[in-house]
């Protein structure tokens, strides 16, 4: 079988249940505790174990916290159904795109220390990307190269509005000459990775509109050209290490391979089909890539994950660890669209490496204006609501059906989860 490599949100979902449970040493807490009702949050566990029982995800970890402490952590189902290996709490997941808003932490840590400015051209970082020019068509559908109305900014860069594409998610010939260009081959390296997109034109002028990208990736590259450090030991060292992220990296170790979740596809029956090492997005988690995919190639926990939002819910400190200062966190979860790029779904905006809700009625209901969220291609999710102070994070490796599996679809995971989470909210 031949999958897409997607490096993206595929589906967002959220589930919780049973008794908390301590995590990393993060605060535990009965949910009447915090303003929340056993009874209603119990309509977030029920509701998943449904969905795990009728075969539409193999297994799910998920785990919520309000006012900063946790009041549901659970995992149900398989990790490896074939294995007949449970589903658990410490179980590693492919977290593809939920590597984006760790990129832009990254990022913000060396804005803070004035290595680089929002309106920069990102060719002052990036020569190489001085002269890209911009794919376009004339009149009789000749290909013409434009020039670049203005240099793409690190703004620009950091809310998808650059000019860039994903080579997945759209189906334009700039797509194609990324696809053709094998940006995200494994064995590529960060500086091997910007050489072949300087080869390449945007999609669209800068600033023009709103588009999924490798956006994140060439952050990645910035973040080590500007640290001075590999991208990975700048995680390493400024982020993983000092917040307790103990098993967030870009490969899995050898003595952790136990843990780490299956990635499940759907067949043209709806059955559950695991996508096998190297076909699509799965390349090898168990060897240390060359590239170190700031976009899309993390593994992790939902624990590790819940410290890693903790922080930023906290305004950049953790546990006496402070990694980004209170107007850096908010500064990256406003709305950076310029009005002529519109929303790219309704009552949502797009921040700094985050996806917010501007209109939450417009949305879908429930959430606070103004919480921000992002997802993954294998099915992770997580949001942040400052205006209810609450923090839903969910791991699944489920992806929807391709090709004659097409029409198999997954559970609409995210809008049940969000009832499910805030009709649980009674103070």
């Amino acid at each position: 079988m031949h999958f897409p490599r997607l490096l993206a949100i595929a589906s967002i979902a959220v589930f919780v249940q049973s008794a908390p449970a301590a995590t990393h040493d993060l605060t535990v807490a009965k949910p009447e505790s915090e303003g929340m009702s056993s009874e209603r949050l119990a309509r977030l566990s029920a509701g998943m174990r449904d969905l795990v029982s009728q075969g539409r995800l193999a297994g799910v970890v998920t785990i919520v916290a309000r006012h900063g402490k946790v009041v549901e952590f659970d995992a149900a189902g398989k990790r490896d159904i074939a294995a007949n290996a449970p589903m658990q709490k410490d179980s590693l997941f492919r977290i593809y795109s939920m590597s984006k808003p760790i990129t832009g932490v990254a990022m913000m840590m060396l804005f803070e220390e004035g290595k680089w400015q929002l309106n920069d051209p990102v060719s002052k970082y990036i020569p190489e990307f001085a002269s890209l020019k911009v794919y376009s068509t004339d009149a009789h559908n000749n290909i013409v190269m434009k020039e670049q109305a203005h240099q793409v900014t690190m703004r620009e860069l950091m809310s998808h509005t650059g000019g860039f594409t994903y080579g997945f998610f759209s189906s334009t010939p700039v797509d194609k000459m990324q696809l053709d260009a094998d940006l995200f081959n494994p064995n590529n390296s960060l500086d091997e990775f910007i050489k072949r997109v300087a080869k390449l034109p945007l999609n669209s002028q800068p600033g023009t509109e709103w588009h999924y990208s490798i956006a994140v990736d060439i952050q990645g590259y910035i973040v080590q050209k500007l640290s001075g450090m590999p991208f990975e030991e700048f995680l390493e060292k400024r982020i993983f290490k000092p917040l307790g992220m103990l098993d967030t990296a870009f490969y899995v170790p050898k003595e952790k391979l136990s843990r780490f979740a299956e990635l499940y596809i759907y067949d043209k029956d709806g059955k559950q089909q695991v996508v096998g090492v190297k076909e699509g997005l799965n390349h090898d988690f168990a060897a240390k890539p060359a590239l170190s995919s700031g976009g899309g190639g993390l593994v992790s926990t939902a624990s590790d994950y819940m410290r890693f939002c903790e922080m930023l819910r906290n305004g950049g400190e953790l546990e006496g660890t402070r990694i980004l200062s209170p107007l850096t966190i908010e500064l990256m979860h406003t709305n950076a669209l310029p009005a002529t790029a519109a929303a790219f779904a309704p009552g949502q905006g797009f921040g700094l490496d985050f996806a917010i809700y501007t209109d939450p009625i417009e949305a879908g209901g429930y959430y606070g204006k103004g919480s921000y969220f992002w997802g993954g291609a294998a099915g992770t999710w997580f949001w942040i609501d400052p205006l209810n102070d609450l923090i839903v994070i969910g791991m699944i490796q489920q992806m929807a059906g391709i090709g004659a599996a097409a029409a198999v679809t997954l559970p609409d995971v995210r809008g049940l989860s969000r009832n499910w989470a805030y009709q649980a909210i009674v103070k």
